[in-house]
């Protein structure tokens, strides 16, 4: 990554469980602030953090061979001084950038915060990167009462009403053993589930697991 000029502020060492919550899209006002848009509905969890970690975005054919979407030596640590949302963005002083050129040189970079700054989610409620992962069960059309493996959730996204998961379809060979269900060009399969109490009556973060009444064969 190319020098900016400034030093990170925060501590020296990224934590393990950096979550990636936003980028930075522009400078904002003339003193050094940044505009962050975050992902999803994240924006508090953002406002809530003291220290935010930045790394600058790696190149998208880097991205797609199996590296993340970050580089983590580029990854430095600042803290907020203050932030509040502006919109659908969240706008932030961060210590130690006091210049706008500075500032509009940190756009695009990925904003992550380390899990231990997330507020505790309300009852009935879950962060998205917790569903991301997790195993969906379905209804079996020949057998109502049961649920069957419907696939993971690769992905939620947002359609402005409600959340939606974006499952991988997949299925358990005679080993037990998951692998993805193709269509005829080899490509995997995916769909995408409500994410509303009226078609998942349960989540169990701890086990990893969704129900749905979503049937299988959708």
């Amino acid at each position: 990554m190319a020098d900016n000029g400034v030093a990170g502020t925060g501590a020296s060492v990224a934590p393990d469980d950096l979550v990636e919550l936003g980028r930075i899209v522009s400078a904002y006002g003339v003193r050094g602030w940044v505009k962050v848009q975050p992902h999803s509905s994240q924006s508090e969890v953002l406002r809530a953090a003291p220290v935010w970690w930045l790394a600058a975005p790696v190149a998208p054919a880097a991205a797609s061979s199996g590296g993340s979407g970050f580089g983590r030596d580029s990854l430095r640590s600042f803290s907020v001084v203050q932030s509040r949302r502006q919109g659908s963005t969240v706008v932030a002083e961060l210590e130690g950038i006091s210049d706008r050129d500075i500032a509009e040189a940190l756009r695009s970079h990925i904003v992550l915060v380390s899990r231990q700054y997330f507020p505790a989610a309300k009852r009935g409620e879950y962060y998205w990167v917790d569903l991301i992962g997790c195993s969906v069960f379905g209804t079996d059309p020949d057998s109502p009462d049961r649920r069957a493996l419907i696939g993971t959730v690769q992905e939620v996204l947002d359609n402005g009403a409600h959340a939606l998961l974006r499952v991988i379809r997949q299925h358990a060979g005679a080993d037990g053993e998951l692998t993805p269900v193709l269509d005829s060009k080899g490509r995997p399969v995916d769909l995408l589930v409500p994410f509303v109490a009226v078609h998942v009556p349960k989540v169990d973060i701890a086990a990893r697991r969704i129900d749905t009444d979503w049937p299988i064969d959708f």
